[in-house]
C-alpha cells in the first residue's frame, strides 16, 4: 500500500500543481540543438591569422559555439613557399581537426590559400569538407601585373614573367605555380571549335608543377584518384567580383579565363570544364557550384566585409 501511495499522486494534489505547470516546463532544459560543423581557414599570400580576426567575429556572433581554426602557418613571406610544401603542411594540421568532427567540416580558404584548399581536396582519400568556400581565389591561375609582382619580379612584365615562372627557379615561388599565361586550348561555343593558343602553352603545360597537375590539364598517376577525391567536397561556393584589383582576370575567382585573344571565357567554356577534366562538370550537374559575384569589395578587404559575410559565407556555414 505504500510503495503503490509512493507511485502515484491523489486527484487533489495534480490539480494543486496544475497553475505551476507552465513554471515548470520553463525550468525543464531546452533540447540540445545540432551543433555547427567546424570551420576552417586558411589565408593567402603574405597574410597570418591576425587578418581574419574580423570574419572570427562574424562567425561567433552568427553561428555561437562554432569551433573556427585560422591556420597559423607559412604566414608573411613563407606564403611564398613552393605551394605543394604548404599543401603538405595545412594537410598535417586539418587532419586532426577533421578526425574529431565525423559530420563534416567547412573550410574558408583566401586568395592563394583557395589553391592550397583545392590541392588539399584533391590528395586527401578521406577528407569530410561540406563547405569549399573559395573567397576572391586565383582558381583558375594569375596573369596580371600586381603590385605583389612588381614587388616581387620589378623588371619583368607580365608579358615576358613566363620565362621566370616556367623555370625551375621560378617555380620555387608560390606565385610562380598558378602563373598562368593562358590555357593550352581555348573553346569557344561560337564556332565549336578548339584551337590552340601561341602564348606559350607548351611551356605552361610542361613547367607548371602545381596549377597545371590540379587542374588535370598535365597527365599524371594520380589524376583518376584526385578527381574522386575532389568530387567528396557537398558544395563549392565561389566569391569574387570585378572590383578586385588583384586576381587578374577577376573571373579567375569563378573558373573563367582568358582565351587566346585575352578575351575572358566563362566557366563552362574552358577546356577543363567541357572534359571535366578534375570534376567541375559533375558538381555543376549535381547542383552543387554556387557562385556569388560581388561588387565594390578591394581584394584584402573580402574577409572582413560584413555584407559579403552575410549573403555569400554564412549561409553555407551550417
Amino acid at each position: 500500500m505504500l510503495g503503490l501511495c509512493g507511485q502515484r499522486l491523489p486527484a487533489a494534489w495534480v490539480l494543486l500543481l496544475l497553475p505551476f505547470l507552465p513554471l515548470l516546463l520553463l525550468a525543464a532544459p531546452a533540447p540540445h540543438r545540432a551543433s555547427y560543423k567546424p570551420v576552417i581557414v586558411v589565408h593567402g599570400l603574405f597574410d597570418s591569422s591576425y587578418s581574419f580576426r574580423h570574419l572570427l567575429e562574424y562567425i561567433n556572433e552568427t553561428h555561437p559555439g562554432t569551433v573556427v581554426t585560422v591556420l597559423d602557418l607559412f604566414d608573411g613571406r613563407e606564403s611564398l613557399r613552393p605551394l605543394w610544401e604548404q599543401v603538405q603542411g595545412f594537410r598535417e594540421a586539418v587532419v586532426p581537426i577533421m578526425a574529431k568532427a565525423p559530420q563534416g567540416v567547412h573550410l574558408i580558404c583566401y586568395s592563394q590559400g583557395g589553391l592550397v584548399c583545392r590541392a588539399l581536396l584533391s590528395v586527401m582519400d578521406d577528407h569530410n569538407v561540406d563547405s569549399f568556400i573559395s573567397l576572391s581565389s586565383p582558381q583558375m591561375g594569375q596573369y596580371g601585373d600586381t603590385d605583389y609582382l612588381k614587388w616581387l619580379f620589378p623588371t619583368s612584365m607580365r608579358s615576358n614573367l613566363y620565362r621566370i615562372c616556367y623555370s625551375p627557379w621560378g617555380q620555387e615561388f608560390s606565385i610562380c605555380n598558378y602563373w598562368h599565361v593562358l590555357p593550352p586550348f581555348s573553346a569557344s561555343f561560337s564556332n565549336c571549335c578548339l584551337y590552340p593558343d601561341p602564348h606559350h602553352d607548351d611551356l605552361y603545360l610542361n613547367a607548371s608543377s602545381f596549377l597545371a597537375l590540379i587542374n588535370g590539364e598535365r597527365d599524371h598517376p594520380n589524376a583518376t584518384v584526385w578527381r574522386k577525391n575532389f568530387l567528396r567536397v557537398g558544395h563549392l561556393v565561389l566569391i569574387g567580383g570585378p572590383d578586385d584589383g588583384v586576381i587578374t582576370p577577376w573571373q579567375s575567382s569563378f573558373f573563367g579565363f582568358y582565351d587566346a585573344n585575352e578575351t575572358v571565357l566563362e566557366m563552362e567554356e574552358q577546356l577543363v570544364y567541357l572534359r571535366d577534366s578534375f570534376g567541375l562538370k559533375t558538381l555543376l550537374a549535381r547542383g552543387a557550384i554556387v557562385r556569388c559575384p560581388m561588387a565594390g569589395i578591394s581584394h584584402t578587404a573580402w574577409h572582413s566585409n560584413r555584407t559579403l559575410y552575410e549573403t555569400c559565407i554564412e549561409p553555407w556555414l551550417s
